[in-house]
């Protein structure tokens, strides 16, 4: 059968401008000789609706945008992603729910089994499960069609499973004979290797041609990397989409393995940046914005946030700031301008020695007789939080924030002043991802600059300050943050793979103590297992230290 995969990106609600792309994609994919075409899970109300699937208005809209998008199917099958109701009571009032078109109607639904409910997956909120499994009939076809976590439960792959069924399994016992799944898989670091190597299994396990649309875009936080796949009963890879970008392909499930073996991309430096960069680029444009703004300093991070912000929106749509203090250096001044040239962006200097001044005079009373500490610091942070929002407010660009994961774990970072904006692009990926993320910036020619990789990492908030005269050498600091953030490893079980007790002490109790910081942080681009924010629910008052 030759398939159609319509590797789309859909923004969550916007109805009629999803289904206008996805009535333009499927007639595409029929001028290609597509005798069935795939668009992703809830595609038309986009992923994840979250709580908007709550409001009844909201699951009218896409059932009547449903009906629409029905009237424009012709011969061709087309399956896509909705919310259904669900008429049976008790139980919870929607399915996540594929739909097969025909001839202008919806000639058969099916109903997602599997709803996961971990890391940043909540569907048990809002869905209720099928109780049953059945292949359906398309075009002389007994096919398994799947909704993304259905195909997630081989039972010769995952060591350990989430679910007491397989719907796969199921289903090819019940006679079908080829498996079609609707996805719209968030992607994170090595995900795309790992969910081809699981899809790759469960087509040799079932001895059937597998194939899997997978959506593409970023929403909130959450970015969908595509990289659908057509693969034959053998789990050879005939068809691949494209990573981070959208893409329409036309495979035959019967056609031979390609003689050069197709491969995702290995360069895992490269797949993080463009997955970064689709995440800055939908989230300014899903939000209605034009432009950003962020504060430069000199250094590595905000460097490469700049960047990413120039390669997604373009150099004419990001404006870099310095805000010196006193205590800036000249070199981190003539590393921000020189990064600013490189990459043809808009340059300001913002100096903030006045204000700061003004403001230790204002509080000199009250002040009296303490010492100056980190209460003075946080001022100038804050300042600069103040003028960059005020640029924002004036002007209307979106202000990106510029902190990176192993800060925001040990708060190493102003709340109200490095914190202020919008987005924060690099929240969730730790510091010595940085650093191999700029070297990969560099690979062809210099556009950090040299000395803002090199030099040793520095808030500048007091004289000849550096990150580690509070925090261990980063290495040793992403290492316990990789073990007990993401891993969930125990205090002991650090400490006895070689890292010093008291290093593990300090570190954890910092991250503890940080949290209602996260708490108020702005939205953070999701890249690793384990992220801040929604996927990781701990609570802000809480004895417990492991």
């Amino acid at each position: 059968m030759r398939i159609g995969l319509l590797q789309l990106n859909s923004t969550v609600g916007a109805f009629d401008k999803n289904r206008a792309r996805l009535e333009e994609a499927y007639r595409e994919a029929v001028a290609r000789g597509a005798q069935l075409v795939l668009a992703p899970e809830l595609f038309l109300c986009g992923y994840p609706p979250r709580d908007l699937l709550l409001r009844d208005d909201f699951v009218q809209r896409g059932l009547d945008c449903l009906n629409v998008l029905a009237a424009s199917v012709g011969e061709t099958p087309l399956i896509t992603g909705y919310a259904e109701r669900n008429p049976a009571r008790p139980g919870r009032a929607l399915h996540n729910a594929a739909a097969v078109i025909q001839h202008g109607k919806i000639v058969h639904r099916v109903v997602k089994a599997l709803l996961p409910t971990y890391d940043v997956f909540d569907e048990d909120r809002y869905f209720e499960p099928a109780e049953k499994v059945a292949p359906v009939e398309i075009a002389g076809w007994k096919i398994a069609v799947t909704i993304c976590e259905d195909i997630w439960n081989d039972a010769d792959f995952w060591p350990e499973r989430r679910y007491r069924r397989d719907p796969v399994r199921e289903l090819a016992g019940a006679g079908a004979k080829l498996i079609v799944n609707i996805s719209a898989s968030p992607w994170e670091r090595g995900k795309e290797a790992r969910r081809l190597a699981m899809l790759q299994r469960v087509a040799r396990d079932e001895r059937m041609p597998l194939v899997q649309v997978n959506m593409v875009g970023g929403n909130d936080e959450l970015i969908f990397d595509g990289h659908s796949v057509a693969l034959n009963a053998q789990g050879d890879v005939l068809a691949l989409g494209a990573g981070f970008a959208e893409d329409i392909l036309v495979v035959d499930t019967e056609a031979a393995a390609p003689a050069r073996a197709l491969a995702l991309p290995a360069n895992q430096e490269e797949q993080l940046f463009r997955a970064l960069v689709l995440g800055v680029r939908d989230y300014v444009a899903k939000c209605g914005f034009k432009s950003v703004v962020l504060g430069l300093s000199g250094g590595i991070d905000s460097a490469l946030v700049a960047v990413i912000a120039a390669e997604a929106l373009g150099a004419e749509r990001v404006w870099g700031v310095s805000l010196p203090s006193r205590y800036s250096s000249e070199g981190s001044l003539t590393d921000a301008e020189q990064l600013t040239k490189k990459l043809g962006i808009r340059y300001d200097v913002l100096p903030i020695a006045g204000p700061v001044s003004e403001a230790e005079k204002t509080l000199g009373g009250v002040f009296a007789g303490k010492t100056p500490d980190l209460t003075e610091e946080n001022i100038q942070s804050r300042l600069r939080g103040l003028l960059l929002m005020a640029l924002s407010n004036k002007f209307g660009p979106l202000v990106l924030t510029t902190g990176n994961k192993s800060e925001l774990a040990v708060g190493y970072c102003t709340l109200y002043g490095d914190m202020c904006g919008a987005l924060a692009v690099i929240a969730d990926v730790l510091k010595t991802e940085i650093y191999a993320l700029a070297r990969w910036v560099n690979r062809n020619g210099e556009i950090i600059p040299r000395n803002s990789i090199e030099k040793p990492p520095s808030a500048e908030l007091r004289p000849n300050q550096t990150d580690q005269d509070s925090l261990p050498p980063y290495d040793v600091l992403d290492r316990v943050l990789r073990r007990y953030v993401i891993d969930e490893a125990d205090p002991k079980m650090l400490a006895s793979e070689g890292i010093a007790p008291e290093v593990v002490r300090d570190v954890l109790n910092k991250i503890i103590f940080s949290e209602y910081k996260r708490r108020q942080a702005a939205p953070g681009l999701k890249v690793s297992p384990r992220a801040f924010g929604m996927g990781r629910r701990v609570p802000i008052a809480q004895g417990f230290r492991g």
